[in-house]
């Protein structure tokens, strides 16, 4: 009997979905939903591990296995469960107070470990389920309950610190946008390492449209770049600008093509970490880049810890594993 195709329901559990009305949240969840289901993937076979937040909600959605751990430490949970079970689709959901705060210590290890997990780090900018303080991505000048006078801290950008910690696969999308989002979901789950998604999502209580600059629908192709490997980095609503490398000062600059002709723009290269810095680091008046950022082939953890010179090792965890609680035999 041929297996039934599974649509983006069969992937929503039969919980009611609680975030504040209008939560990025929610279109990150349908999101999510729909690539499993346009992948192939199996509710039997999928794991979602999450920590502490409003983001950390999402496994209680989805029709799969999840973990719904503590602060922090869900890469290292995670990181447990996808060596305990190599063939599960392991994700884990996590946001800028969770994963770059208390966390920050287990995201680096997970991305230089280069595990097989797909991360997804919903930002921001702001402390949602503990009432609005400013988070490890806040910007300077930002006001809340633990920085009434404006935040003075020079802010984490999630992907800078992602290619610092030697992760293989970089993204960056948007909560809303329901085309883009789930291509990048699929990229990294079909990746071969530790794939780290920033998503811009819109805290609409504590931190409302914060990203608006970048998302505003009557703006956003004049403030938003999408990088594609192999093709060159245009933007405008006409497509009217791209990016080029300043040959005095060697970094990005936004310039009219008819100025300084289409082959004057650079072409991403999505294999060249140098290129990824200079992306993922932009600021105003220079665009956002939305899209894999970076992407490399690279040995995994998982798969060196598994491989055929540690056959001794695996008969010891997996007859552990059979007899019960690991901390029995030590």
């Amino acid at each position: 009997m041929a297996e039934r195709t599974l649509s983006f329901k069969d992937f929503a559990t039969d919980q009611e979905v609680r975030w504040c009305p209008g939560c990025g949240d929610y279109a990150i969840l349908k999101a999510m939903q729909r690539t499993l289901a346009e992948v192939g993937a199996k509710p039997e076979n999928t794991v979602l591990v999450s920590g502490i937040g409003c983001a950390a909600r999402l496994p209680h959605y989805v029709e799969s296995y999840g973990f719904h751990t503590i602060h922090g430490r869900a890469p290292a949970i995670a990181t447990g469960v996808k060596l305990a079970n190599p063939a599960l689709d392991v994700w884990v959901i996590t946001g800028d107070g969770d994963g770059l705060s208390i966390g920050g210590n287990h995201l680096l290890h997970a991305l230089r470990r280069n595990i097989d997990l797909n991360i997804l780090l919903f930002n921001n900018e702001i402390y949602g389920l503990t009432k609005g303080q400013y988070s490890p991505t806040s910007r300077i000048g930002t006001t809340s309950p633990s920085s009434p006078g404006g935040s003075v801290g020079a802010p984490v950008h999630p992907c800078a610190f992602a290619i610092g910690a030697g992760a293989t696969f970089i993204a960056r999308g948007i909560d809303i946008d329901q085309k883009g989002l789930p291509q990048i979901f699929a990229q990294a789950r079909a990746h071969r390492g530790a794939a780290f998604v920033e998503i811009l999502q819109n805290c609409i209580v504590y931190n409302k449209d914060v990203f608006d600059g970048v998302v505003n629908k009557k703006t956003a192709a004049d403030h938003q770049i999408p990088v594609r490997h192999g093709a060159p980095l245009i933007y405008g609503k006409d497509r009217h600008r791209g990016l080029r490398l300043n040959p005095d000062k060697l970094c990005l600059e936004g310039v009219l093509i008819d100025d300084h002709g289409a082959d004057a723009l650079l072409v991403h290269d999505e294999t060249n970490p140098h290129m990824a810095q200079m992306l993922v680091t932009m600021t105003p008046p220079l665009p956002t880049a939305i899209g894999v950022i970076h992407r490399r082939p690279a040995l995994s953890f998982n798969r060196a810890f598994w491989n055929g010179k540690s056959r001794a090792r695996r008969r010891k965890v997996e007859s552990l594993l059979r007899q019960g609680n690991i901390l029995d035999h030590r």
